[in-house]
């Protein structure tokens, strides 16, 4: 529990931190957290990992709220289910990923390459009305039921 909290949500906070000091003299800043499908849904067996994701999707919000007085936009990236080294046994059994495939709209796993364009956006001027946001990239997993 500790091990997941200090990674997944206590770095989101610390690097947050350290950022925002720089970036508030400035009068201007871009901060894209690392969210998840997990932050909206839940799935069997990963009830802490999916807290940590509920987390920094309302960690992200707060810093919005408190740092964009600044002309900081605090958004984040909520990837779905990509094909990726960490997720291999899941790829691999038939059963989940035949499950996931039917289950998103888009009928297939993520790309990496897929999660650019949304950093892209975020980092841009194109986004600079855009705070608090989460921007899912999940194929549409979280548009299901």
């Amino acid at each position: 529990w500790h091990t997941i909290m200090k990674t997944n949500l206590d770095s989101v906070y610390y690097v947050g931190q350290a950022v925002a000091k720089k970036m508030i003299p400035r009068g201007r800043g871009k901060i894209i957290n690392i969210c998840s499908v997990q932050s909206e849904l839940g799935r069997p067996g990963i009830a802490p990992y999916t807290a940590t994701k509920g987390a920094v999707k309302m960690l992200t919000k707060g810093m919005a709220i408190d740092w964009g007085q600044f002309g900081i936009n605090v958004n984040g990236i909520g990837p779905g289910y990509f094909k990726t080294e960490l997720n291999q046994k899941l790829v691999d059994d038939p059963a989940f990923s035949s499950w996931l495939v039917g289950r998103t709209p888009s009928r297939r796993w993520g790309d990496v390459q897929d999660l650019g364009g949304a950093a892209v956006f975020l980092a841009s001027d194109a986004s600079r009305f855009v705070n608090g946001h989460i921007l899912y990239v999940d194929g549409g997993v979280t548009a299901t039921l």
